[in-house]
């Protein structure tokens, strides 16, 4: 849930990167810190755990507005994809805002993305949320990988397995390339604070 700092006139919100492990969600976020490194007042936190990583740090999108006179911070996390942190999953997701959805473009990945789906749905629901109703944008990852002859799935199959009856936005991304990983990040941050609004009746 978003906190409102009265005395900094500062909207704080959450906003999650979930998906199987070694999707590329650590990698969206180490590409964000370093492209908007301008607009993150702290340092990268970083977590280490067998194989995964959480990672945090705060972030100030600029060029989104204020909402009631103040600016917006929000918390970025990752969370460990591996099936043994379940737990942390839960604890990370705890007061999450906004959900971006890091699914493996790799053939031999996709019943790690259903599964990682549907963990995120059993947890949003142990926190009192739906997943179809928190601010939730697909990403589809690594589809670079399909011209060096690495077998991808297609964009329909991901979108029948993962999207057929959530129908969010997604992008196509290449986040070691920092391919979408921009458009996805300003497209969550819209959804998430649009969503703040109309849950907090905030006006602009």
């Amino acid at each position: 849930m978003a906190i409102f700092n009265a005395k900094d006139r500062i909207i704080e919100c959450k906003l999650v990167y979930y998906g199987p492990g070694r999707c590329g969600k650590t990698t969206n976020l180490e590409y964000i810190f370093k492209a908007f490194h301008k607009q993150t007042n702290s340092e990268m936190v970083s977590i280490n755990t067998m194989g995964d990583r959480t990672l945090f740090f705060d972030f100030l999108p600029m060029g989104l507005g204020k909402i009631r006179g103040c600016d917006v911070k929000v918390q970025l996390y990752t969370v460990p994809g591996q099936s043994r942190y379940r737990s942390t999953r839960k604890m990370v997701l705890k007061g999450v805002d906004g959900v971006v959805f890091v699914a493996d473009s790799l053939d031999v990945r996709r019943k790690a993305n259903l599964l990682s789906l549907k963990d995120l749905a059993d947890n949003l629901k142990e926190e009192g949320k739906s997943i179809f109703n928190i601010p939730l944008v697909m990403q589809y990852n690594k589809r670079d990988l399909e011209s060096q002859g690495i077998p991808v799935l297609p964009l329909e199959t991901l979108e029948q397995d993962l999207n057929s009856k959530l129908k969010v936005p997604y992008h196509l991304a290449s986040a070691l390339k920092g391919e979408g990983v921009g458009g996805t990040l300003k497209e969550a941050l819209l959804l998430t604070l649009r969503h703040l609004q109309k849950e907090l009746h905030w006006t602009r």
